[in-house]
């Protein structure tokens, strides 16, 4: 089983409204079956806040996958990711609890391959990445 994320977040203006998304597919599961997703937002909040909320709860949504399966995460923020993986930066200053629970989040998965999104699947959106 292969397990497929992607996250969008948005903030206007910083702090601002905000909002958060993702959509994960079960490579297992073909047609709707497979394809789950949430999305929130929060008054007075930060992009950083928007990203890592997006990326805690799309792991969170793995609650009902072995913690071995192959999972593949793509996700707008580059600069995230290549926090989550070296050490403590930005995100970690700006939005500790959340920072936290998303270091936590991907410790939890040892199988986490994290890929931006290409550079044209931006103006598509996320969702209609073909991934």
């Amino acid at each position: 089983m292969t397990v497929t994320l992607w996250t969008a977040s948005l903030c206007r203006s910083d702090p601002g409204y905000g909002g958060w998304s993702f959509v994960r597919r079960n490579e297992a599961q073909p047609g709707p079956e497979g394809i789950k997703g949430a999305a929130g937002g929060e008054r007075r909040t930060s992009a950083a806040r928007m990203s890592l909320t997006a990326l805690v709860e799309a792991l969170a949504s793995l609650s009902d996958v072995p913690a071995d399966t192959a999972v593949t995460l793509y996700f707008e923020d580059a600069t995230l990711a290549a926090e989550l993986v070296a050490a403590d930066g930005a995100y970690a200053t700006t939005e500790p609890e959340v920072w936290a629970a998303a270091r936590a989040a991907v410790a939890g998965r040892p199988v986490l391959n994290l890929a931006p999104l290409p550079a044209n699947a931006a103006a598509a959106g996320f969702l209609k990445f073909p991934g």
